[in-house]
């Protein structure tokens, strides 16, 4: 590596705070016991498990603590939100609602649903990656049991209004999957006052640990879910498995942390995040993706004309940061979030996603601006292009607007 290693890729894993090892290794270092068993250890480990889920609970505002149902991660919190509610609500009708840029762990399960006989319909965001609630409105039908939205999207950062989407679901009956993964400890959330029916949540997006999550399911009147795993009944008869004590007891450590710094945390990462795109947006030819100011904090999100990404990323080696959603990188495609957006294959392939977190600095922000246009210079010194001279065509984002569920 050229320099000291910069670490800007926090929208796919944070750093476990050291605060949340700290209670998870105590945790295992107490005597061992399952939270199903009945003995004194037992209900120890259940005694934690029960302080955890009530930490989430508390910071999206579910009045409910047996609300949570914990999990291996967002991705099964999602798969069994969109499977298990579709094929729950089977007999009532086979139509899904989800945008298309949905993370793929929804997607994939709606590509599921369509070979079981269901219908979904992809409705497309605009170019700032809002999706409006009467583009969803239209998208209804009859059979409509189902949708699926995100609160944040994990690429470009959006915040879409969840809310006025919970309305229209609420009122004519249809349950509604929120995926809020990258929001929580971003931007504030009130489960209730969204309307959601389910609502996901992850571990490792906020300093907890990795394989670990949950899914809010609403309890009166709690929809009827088909389990994806089978065995001894766990969480609620929702997911079976032994719940793993200190993965559990490490997530609600993090989500305890996350709603203490709530009033600080995302002002400062929004500064953070301004800071990089003022200083990205003094080169020619870039474009900040997604909407100006309805965006989270912790995320952006820009392209580069003129410049290979897969060269651009290379050129990094000295930087964690993505060109789209982790789990979508292996494949090397064009952003399908961007391309939805109506950015074209090539500048949906130069572009890069900062995620900032709780331990990203000022300095690393300019030091990792100062490395970004020194290898867009480079590369395009090497292979020119067209570029159209001037700044970004976008002014510099401001903090989302603060309320329940979505227009933050």
């Amino acid at each position: 590596m050229s320099g000291t290693f910069l670490y800007f890729d926090e929208a796919a894993t944070t750093a476990v705070d050291p605060r949340v090892a700290t209670a998870m290794a105590e945790c295992l270092a107490a005597p061992p016991g399952n939270p199903s068993a009945t003995h004194a250890a037992g209900r120890a480990a259940r005694e934690r498990v029960e302080r955890a889920r009530a930490e989430v609970a508390t910071l999206i505002g579910a009045s409910d603590p047996q609300a949570i149902v914990f999990t291996s991660g967002a991705t099964e919190s999602d798969n069994l939100a969109v499977l298990g509610a579709a094929r729950g609500a089977a007999e009532r009708g086979r139509h899904v609602v989800v945008p298309r840029t949905e993370h793929r762990a929804v997607l994939d399960a709606c590509a599921r649903l369509e070979r079981e006989g269901w219908r979904v319909t992809y409705v497309r965001p605009d170019r700032d990656g809002l999706v409006a609630p009467g583009a969803i409105v239209a998208a209804l039908r009859p059979d409509t049991t189902l949708v699926a939205t995100m609160l944040v999207n994990n690429e470009i950062g959006v915040v879409q209004d969840v809310a006025a989407i919970g309305r229209v679901c609420r009122e004519r009956g249809i349950l509604f999957h929120v995926d809020a993964a990258q929001a929580a400890g971003r931007v504030p959330i009130d489960v209730e006052a969204i309307g959601a029916d389910l609502l996901a949540l992850s571990a490792q997006k906020i300093h907890g640990p990795a394989g670990v999550g949950a899914l809010y399911v609403r309890r009166s009147p709690r929809p009827a879910l088909v389990p994806l795993q089978f065995g001894g009944g766990q969480e609620g008869g929702l997911r079976s498995g032994t719940v793993p004590v200190h993965q559990v007891v490490g997530m609600g450590e993090a989500y305890r942390l996350a709603r203490e710094a709530l009033h600080e945390e995302p002002a400062r990462l929004a500064g953070l995040r301004d800071a990089l795109w003022r200083r990205l947006s003094t080169l020619d030819g870039v474009h900040l993706n997604g909407h100006p100011s309805q965006r989270a904090p912790h995320l952006l999100n820009v392209s580069f004309e003129g410049v290979d990404g897969e060269s651009l990323l290379l050129d990094l080696e000295d930087v964690a940061v993505a060109s789209g959603a982790a789990c979508s990188s292996a494949t090397r495609e064009p952003s399908y979030v961007l391309r939805a957006l109506g950015r074209d294959d090539a500048l949906a392939q130069a572009s890069l996603r900062f995620g900032m977190g709780r331990f990203t600095t000022t300095a690393q922000v300019a030091d990792v601006a100062q490395r970004v246009a020194r290898a867009v210079g480079r590369l395009r010194a090497v292979a020119p292009a067209r570029v159209v001279p001037g700044v970004s065509t976008r002014p510099v984002p401001t903090p989302a607007r603060r309320g329940p569920g979505g227009g933050r």
